[in-house]
Parts: C-alpha cells; sequence; structure tokens
C-alpha cells in the first residue's frame, strides 16, 4: 500500500511507523524495569505535546499517544530530585514507589534498560528476518562498471568475482566497499574470479574528498543478493551476531571521524531518515523491518553516550554515585546537564544541516540568493 502513496506522503508514514516502535520498545524498557524494581510509573507516551489519545491503566500510569511524533518518554514517580520540587508535590510522593528512593542500582537498571531494549529489539527482528526469508548475502559480484573509472581501466567487467584484495579475502560486497574506501589514490592487487577461472589485476582507486579527508573510489555498482537458509538456533545466533557487527561498525565509524580519516557527511538526522524510511518501505516489508533492526542498535547506541541528558549521561552520574558514596553536588550535576543539551543542540543542527545539504535544499537555496 505504502508503494502507491506519493513519495512525501510514504516517507512520513513509514517514518513515523519506523520511529513510533523504535521509542515505544525504548519505553517499554524503562517501564518494564522500573515496575520490576518497585518504582510507579506516572505518564507512558508516545510523542510529545498535546494528547491525541490517553487512557490510565489500573496501575495508575497514564498512557499517552501525542500529535509530535519525534521521541517519547516514561516519566517515573518522583523522579525529580527532592531539593527541585515544593513541599506540596514531595507530600504526594508514595513512599518506597519513588524513583530518588531505590538504590542506586536499581536506579542504573532502570534507564539502562531503555538502550538494552532496542538491542533485543534489533536482535530479535534480525532473526526473524533469518528464519522467514533467510539470511542476505551480499555477494561481491560486480553488476556494472563506470565507464573511464579506475575499475573500467583495471579491465574489471560484469559478473566478475572478486575474491581478494591485498591478499584479504572478500565475503561481501560491503567487504569490497570498505577496503576501496579506506585506501583512495592507491594501487590495489586483486584476485577475481570470471568465467569460473581466477585472474590477478592491479587496481589504483581514484580519490575524493569527503569532509575533511579523503576516500577511495572504484567505479562498480554490484551486489548480487543471496538469501542462505538457517536453522531456528543459527537465526537467533545470526541476530546477536549482526547486531553485534553493526555495533562494531558504528563505533568504527565514530572512531574515524573523530581521527579525521571518514567525514561526518554521513551523520543525519530526522529527515534523513524520514527520506530513507520513505525509500525502504518502497522495496517492501522486509526490507522496512530490517531497516528498523539497524536504526535500533543506534537508537541504543546513542542513548548510552556519556552525555548528561542522555541515558548514558545519567549511568555516568550513578557511577560516580556509587565510587564516592554519594550523588554528585547540585552544582556539578546541573553544569553536566547544560553542557549535553548544548552538545545534543549543536549536534543537532549539524546533522540537520546534512539532511538539508543531502536534499539539495542549501544548494537550491545558494542558487536562488546567488
Amino acid at each position: 500500500m505504502l508503494t502507491i502513496v506519493p513519495e512525501f506522503f510514504r516517507s512520513i508514514v513509514a517514518f513515523v511507523i519506523v520511529l513510533g516502535i523504535l521509542v515505544f520498545v525504548h519505553e517499554l524498557g524503562h517501564y518494564l524495569a522500573a515496575r520490576w524494581r518497585g518504582v510507579r510509573v506516572d505518564v507512558f507516551s508516545i510523542g510529545f505535546g498535546q494528547a491525541l489519545k490517553s487512557w490510565t491503566d489500573r496501575h495508575g500510569t497514564v498512557w499517552k499517544v501525542a500529535w509530535i511524533p519525534l521521541g517519547g518518554y516514561v516519566k517515573l514517580h518522583g523522579q525529580e530530585r527532592p531539593q527541585d520540587v515544593p513541599p506540596e508535590v514531595r507530600a504526594t510522593w508514595i513512599p518506597g514507589e519513588t524513583f530518588h528512593d531505590k538504590p542506586v542500582l536499581s536506579r542504573a537498571i532502570i534507564v539502562a534498560a531503555g538502550p538494552a531494549a532496542n538491542f533485543l529489539l534489533a536482535m530479535v527482528v534480525f532473526a526473524g528476518l533469518y528464519i522467514a526469508v533467510g539470511r542476505p548475502v551480499t555477494l561481491p559480484i560486480i553488476r556494472s562498471v563506470v565507464p573511464d573509472s579506475p575499475a573500467a581501466k583495471a579491465g574489471l567487467m560484469v559478473q566478475d568475482r572478486v575474491l581478494s584484495i591485498r591478499g584479504k579475502p572478500i565475503a561481501t560486497f560491503e567487504d569490497l566497499q570498505r577496503i576501496v574506501t579506506e585506501h583512495p589514490g592507491q594501487t590495489l592487487p586483486m584476485v577475481i574470479e570470471r568465467d569460473g577461472q581466477k585472474r590477478d589485476i592491479t587496481v589504483t582507486t581514484n580519490a575524493r574528498t569527503s569532509g575533511f579527508h579523503q576516500v577511495g573510489l572504484l567505479g562498480v555498482r554490484g551486489g548480487v543478493t543471496e538469501y542462505h537458509h538457517v536453522s531456528v538456533p543459527g537465526a537467533i545466533w545470526g541476530g546477536i551476531h549482526q547486531t553485534w557487527v553493526i555495533t562494531a561498525d558504528t563505533f568504527r565509524g565514530i572512531g574515524q571521524m573523530i581521527s579525521g580519516t571518514r567525514g561526518t557527511a554521513e551523520l543525519g538526522g530526522p529527515l534523513r531518515i524520514a527520506q530513507l524510511s520513505g525509500q525502504v518501505a518502497q522495496l517492501g516489508p522486509s526490507y522496512l523491518v530490517d531497516f528498523i533492526g539497524l536504526l535500533s542498535v543506534n537508537l541504543g547506541l546513542i542513548n548510552l553516550f556519556p552525555i548528561p541528558v542522555l541515558d548514558g549521561g545519567h549511568l555516568m552520574f550513578f557511577l560516580a554515585e556509587a565510587l564516592r558514596g554519594r550523588p554528585l553536588s547540585q552544582r556539578a550535576q546541573e553544569y553536566g546537564f547544560r553542557a549535553g543539551l548544548a552538545v545534543l543542540a549543536c549536534l543537532f543542527v549539524f546533522a540537520t544541516w546534512n539532511d538539508l545539504s543531502h536534499l539539495g535544499i542549501v544548494r537550491w537555496v545558494a542558487g536562488l540568493t546567488g
């Protein structure tokens, strides 16, 4: 059905569905952990702003679906620090059921449960896909060669399969892309298979500036996807492994951006996610589900960053409290949250600028004013 909706509306609908699932699972992790540790949950909200629909369950939790679908939250009973609220508010707190009444370990469990739920969702999503359609493997088989590119000059042809580069085995097309990208303007010895025979060739990659560094270009398009049947235990292990691979690749990418060996143009925000959601939804349900798994891992990782305001920042404060035997001072926490908000605001602005540049809006505006 999504494929017949115009692209803009398809992107919006897909974005709301994808983000809604991710946020619900994340907040559900906090909610279930809070219930487990004996903390009352006052509000469970998907979205921000005015509620479109709300109801109260038998435990006194108000469940809401709000009209701004850009996140959500769980309001824990007595979540505010006692010194930050007036006496009349503290008088309404139920002893033993407030967040700050609990030991630091219980509070850490509640906070960490949100990102943990996102990792668990990713594992379940990937395992479910492997059971349903098999495990996808993108083979390093060339489907097209760009004219006058390094690949064309080296004699690479359609249907060639890349077996190794610089002696390193190439199992997937992603392996090929990664090695080429990391070696701009360098000569790479390859072993390929053509018509059932192995051949040795040498390719000198082009270099393109991306951000503040260069990346290698080969000039091929490809990737023939095969779906390999796996058993249920194999699918479960595959879901765990895929989640780990995405986590490791994300950390590797962040490290490369920090070191300057990789550009920051890949950083995207809500606009990029919305665009990709619409594009992936057009490919079919299995692709959209896989995309949800990928984003779920990234959402879990982002929330674990040691930035105050995020879950990782709260965990950092709890660790300091556990080591010191008492919480950090009110001033230290306040400065930490201010710094965290500033960092998040800068990241949001930067990611949005990347989104607008990627969509061509920045160039369009520059053309109007130029």
